[in-house]
């Protein structure tokens, strides 16, 4: 089989060149997760190395933020990508494509063999990515239609309101309407084998979903009392989010601010945590893209950053992501994003509890720790009593961070699990090691996490842009601005909450992002949160005209206000908390505590995690 991955993916799979001390070795055997035994090509001999030494054969020394094209991509395009894909994928990933396969994908798919073996090589040169089997802009040419756009309309229109309906008609009676709507407007109907070709092209599921009920629909997928049985590490992940159940404190004056939020994710193989985030934030797009990021990546970094002895060799895109239905797990900048990098999204069906049910059972397990912590609320009044957890808050947001990871890393995923009878992480480790070794590894973290920040459109002006009262340049944006005139089409523009003193812009017809500061470099590094807050209390103050003076000035003053008030009041330490909290995270890239490769000093010391029994007995 041939592997296929992203471009700027660490290929770890038997067989695969990498540099090794600035030298192209061959990966010969996995030793370990994190140890592998290679073949230099060039003196023929062999050598053991760890991963941290290892290296893309490409690799550059500066990775661009390219985009791909994703978001410009239309919801048209994006729909026949992902068709296309179900039957070009599992070619491309074959050394050698036998003519018949093709012949049935081309049959499937509509189009021309050549076209087919087209589609192929695009697919491999992308490294995989699904935005590279969208249809082109240009129209005509092999492999597409040649009807004229208005009867592809009529026979569009027909197949939403006449077959995809409970009347259920057949398929004569769909290409009879064509015909006649066809012959009504002065058209040369298409063929009755044409109409056919375009229903035999749409989803299953989807068409029997619309004809014949959900109900129905269910019955090719299975749904019963477990969750469907999972072949692979990283096959399927589900994710999910809670308050925490402990009282936090405040840095500074280490009194109570409240509870956080908590993002995890888990491998449902082997029940090994693949990462998780901890917000003051309530649960957001953001919240999902930041714990995702943190299950792909090399956590060595991380833990070395809290001073963590350890290992949590954990890292790689999933094939599947499970998650409820919540419209944080809804936005554009989540869906394209995992599109793109082969995720495949999917939503928890309604009435199917066990499709959530084990990231619920270690979101319980991990709060059955929490609730040995000081500060803690319990799971409900009654289990509290007269348990004060404000006066027994002890650790802040990054104490507790700390915390969870020891729980994981430490505890966790050494203990017997009680439904897999072994560790997690031994499970883990065996069915990757048994089967085609560890995962590709994520080497641009900023591009990857940049792929699920929201989404702005801003048309370019002489400032360059202008976004929620605040300008944005840099010298880099002159081309388009001294042809602004000519060039009508918006930017893409994200950003990442934490901290928008710096934006993220994707020119017209381009695929590498442009970092931009604030124009006024003076500004200080501010959350959205505070920037909505500042608004706010401007529009309630009945200003007549909010710039972005007015803006830096208010949330100067509500900076000094909270600092002020932050011994009394429980509401402004949070809000100091939050602002610290997320300037650190992203100082220097967008998420400092994933990305960093410096270790700062230790938290002070907190109490230890109390031992784990058997993993997932919580009910």
């Amino acid at each position: 089989m041939r592997a296929l991955s992203m471009k700027n993916d660490l290929i770890l799979s038997l067989g695969t060149e990498i540099l090794y001390q600035g030298q192209p070795h061959i990966i010969k055997t996995h030793l370990s997760l994190t140890t592998f035994l290679l073949f230099n090509k060039t003196t023929g001999t062999e050598v053991v190395a760890e991963l941290n030494t290892l290296s893309s054969i490409n690799e550059l020394s500066d990775v661009p933020l390219e985009e791909n094209g994703t978001i410009r991509i239309s919801d048209k395009a994006w729909k026949e990508a992902e068709r296309r894909i179900i039957f070009i994928k599992p070619l491309a990933e074959m050394n050698t494509v036998p003519k018949i396969l093709a012949k049935e994908a081309g049959l499937a798919l509509g189009m021309s063999l050549q076209m087919v073996y087209k589609l192929i090589r695009r697919f491999r040169d992308s490294g995989g990515l699904l935005s590279s089997l969208a249809p082109s802009i240009s129209s005509g040419g092999r492999g597409k239609s040649r009807l004229p756009p208005t009867v592809e309309q009529i026979i569009t229109i027909v197949i939403d309101e006449f077959y995809l309906t409970k009347q259920k008609r057949s398929l004569e009676d769909i290409g009879q309407e064509v015909r006649r709507q066809c012959i009504r407007a002065k058209l040369t109907p298409p063929s009755t084998n044409t109409v056919r070709d375009r229903i035999r092209s749409l989803s299953a599921r989807d068409s029997i979903k619309q004809r014949e009920g959900m109900k129905a629909a269910r019955k090719l997928s299975s749904v019963r009392g477990s969750f469907p049985a999972v072949e692979s590490p990283l096959d399927v992940i589900q994710i999910d989010h809670t308050p925490v159940d402990l009282i936090i404190v405040d840095e500074i004056t280490r009194r109570p601010i409240g509870r956080p939020y908590l993002t995890a994710s888990i491998d449902v193989f082997s029940r090994c945590i693949t990462g998780f985030c901890l917000t003051l934030e309530a649960p957001s797009a953001v919240s999902v893209g930041l714990c995702l990021v943190h299950s792909v990546i090399d956590k060595a970094a991380y833990l070395a950053n809290f001073g963590i002895v350890g290992e949590w060799p954990i890292w790689g895109k999933p094939l599947a992501m499970y998650v409820d239905n919540g419209t944080e797990f809804h936005s554009e900048a989540l869906r394209r994003g995992c599109a793109q990098h082969g995720i495949e999204l999917r939503y928890r069906p309604p009435g199917q509890p066990q499709y959530g049910g084990i990231i619920e059972r270690l979101i319980g397990t991990l709060m059955q720790q929490v609730h040995t912590l000081p500060g803690t609320t319990f799971s409900n009044i009654v289990e509290r009593g007269e348990y004060n957890s404000d006066a027994k808050a002890i650790l802040t947001l990054s104490e507790l961070e700390k915390w969870l990871t020891l729980v994981i890393v430490g505890q966790y995923h050494n203990k017997v699990h009680s439904t897999l009878h072994e560790p997690p992480i031994e499970r883990y480790k065996s069915g990757l090691l048994s089967g085609n070794g560890p995962k590709s590894m994520v080497q641009n973290k900023k591009g990857f996490l940049i792929d699920f920040l929201p989404i702005i459109k801003r048309s370019i002006q002489r400032h360059g842009f202008m976004v929620d009262h605040i300008n944005y340049y840099s010298n880099a944006l002159q081309p388009w601005i001294s042809e602004r005139s000519k060039h009508k089409e918006k930017f893409i523009i994200r950003r990442d909450p934490r901290d928008i003193s710096r934006i993220y812009a994707l020119p017209p017809e381009q695929n590498t992002y442009i970092e931009i500061p604030y124009r006024t470099l003076s500004h200080p590094a501010v959350t959205l949160w505070e920037q909505r807050e500042s608004l706010r209390y401007l529009k309630e103050q009945g200003a007549k005209k909010v710039d972005e003076t007015a803006i830096f000035r208010t949330i100067e003053a509500m900076r000094k206000i909270t600092e002020a008030a932050a011994a009394n009041t429980r509401s402004a330490r949070r809000q100091q908390a939050r602002t610290k909290h997320v300037t650190q995270k992203t100082q220097d890239s967008p998420n400092n505590a994933y990305f960093s490769e410096t270790t700062q000093e230790m938290p002070p010391s907190f109490p230890a995690a109390k031992p784990f029994k058997n993993i997932e007995e919580w009910s």
